[in-house]
């Protein structure tokens, strides 16, 4: 390139009227038959390679390869063709010599200063450095997404998402990229703009804490399985109750129930509390805790009259006359009479009443009673007596859960009075004006 360049300059200066704009015009002229060349190879490149890697990529049963095509990474790197044209042809304006140019005479180097551009070499030389900086990045970025795009197809992806080391190695590109661009421009070796960095770590640490937090986060989320996409977790502090959406560096995106989306700092899911429903997701039921409280004042213990009321009830007859059998069998070895409330053993209408839910539930086809299965009293408080309701449902979905949670309680309320019993109920202005006869 660079006789080339000597041949237009003596041309352009035997023509008449161009002997002062010789050299500058013919460098220019260089230069945009450098560009245009590059242009042609990098379009070659394109039509010629890239068509034969497209063929051979639809041709393979694999995916990667598509998948790598899909993100342009083959596109990147065939620019590195016309990259290496502009850096090998960026000396056609300097002379060719052995030596260094602070080791030449005045004289000489101002006679070679009438044909030649000392500094357009090393203008363009960093601008090519810098092109061939742009590609790698281009590159590097195309490959981390095709990594990633590859990695969501494996049976891994679910569970151990990368997407936070992905963007982890991202920064770490473009803050190289940067480091070398800059030490391009200014013409010094990068190892010393790094090794200057090291004073500058304090305020690193400070402009990139949260990408720390974020990234030591992110290892310990993925190394202990906390949390993955598809997750319903809750976190009350973030008004955040709905399914993961997805899981970066900095942040973990959570999509609301009711559709709203709620964005969690990614340390704070290891540096505070909240509940990830993936364990009951993966059981066999889901639970139902829920109680109902009784008015103590209507709580008795069973006459002859309630015992055969209840004996005709086909889930606690067995139940009613074994258990009577067995208390009046203990009472005539205690000499204690049937009437005698006091000393004797007796039913009660809640302890009949609780020993019916228990059977109810159990012949439920919509409870596991292989999990965890209660039907429990709690401790009494000024709202009368607990009752709860302790079981698994064998429908997950929320919909179908709260169904059957509401129509276990709607029998429950509905069956009280058969036993006797009344709900507790607070004092509404309904009540006080029955009692004030309004």
């Amino acid at each position: 390139m660079g006789n080339g360049y000597i041949f237009l300059l003596n041309y352009l200066r035997d023509l008449p009227g161009t002997q002062f704009v010789a050299k500058p015009l013919a460098a220019f002229i260089c230069i945009l038959f450098i560009v245009f060349i590059a242009w042609i190879a990098h379009f070659l490149t394109r039509q010629i390679i890239l068509r034969i890697v497209h063929r051979v990529a639809k041709s393979t049963k694999t995916t990667w390869d598509d998948i790598l095509v899909k993100n342009k990474v083959f596109r990147g790197l065939a620019h590195l063709v016309p990259a290496f044209i502009i850096f090998y042809t960026a000396d056609f304006s300097f002379p060719d010599l052995h030596q260094d140019l602070s080791e030449l005479d005045i004289a000489t180097f101002e006679a070679l200063s009438v044909d030649y551009y000392f500094s357009l070499k090393g203008f363009i030389d960093r601008i090519a450095r810098i092109y061939f900086i742009v590609i790698i990045v281009f590159v590097a970025n195309a490959v981390l997404n095709a990594a990633m795009e590859i990695y969501k197809t494996t049976e891994y992806s679910h569970h151990r998402p990368i997407k936070g080391y992905v963007q982890l190695l991202k920064i770490f590109v473009y803050f190289m990229a940067g480091i070398m661009t800059i030490a391009a421009l200014l013409g010094k070796d990068p190892t010393v703009l790094l090794a200057g960095l090291g004073a500058l770590a304090a305020v690193l640490i400070l402009v990139f804490k949260d990408t720390i937090l974020g990234f030591v986060a992110s290892i310990q989320l993925s190394a202990n399985n906390m949390v993955n996409i598809g997750d319903w977790i809750a976190m009350e502090s973030h008004n955040a109750d709905g399914t993961v959406t997805d899981i970066t560096l900095n942040t973990v995106k959570v999509q609301n129930w009711d559709k709203t989306i709620s964005t969690i700092p990614t340390y704070a899911l290891v540096s505070e509390s909240f509940s990830n429903w993936k364990g009951m997701e993966e059981s066999d039921g889901r639970r139902i805790k829920r109680s109902v409280s009784l008015d103590m004042s209507s709580i008795k213990f069973c006459d002859s009259a309630m015992l055969n009321r209840f004996e005709k009830f086909d889930l606690i007859r067995d139940y009613v006359i074994q258990k009577e059998g067995e208390l009046k069998k203990y009472n005539k070895q205690k000499n204690i009479s049937d009437e005698d409330f006091i000393s004797g053993r007796h039913q009660t209408n809640v302890g009949i009443f609780r020993k019916y839910l228990e059977v109810y539930l159990h012949q439920h086809p919509m409870i596991n009673v292989e999990m965890t299965f209660l039907v429990r009293q709690l401790q009494p408080t000024g709202k009368g007596l607990p009752i709860e309701i302790y079981v698994f449902s064998k429908d997950q979905e929320w919909a179908n859960y709260e169904s059957i949670q509401a129509d276990i309680f709607d029998h429950i309320f509905a069956v009280i009075p058969e036993f006797e019993l009344k709900v507790f109920q607070e004092p509404s202005g309904f009540d006080i004006s029955k009692i004030g006869g309004l």
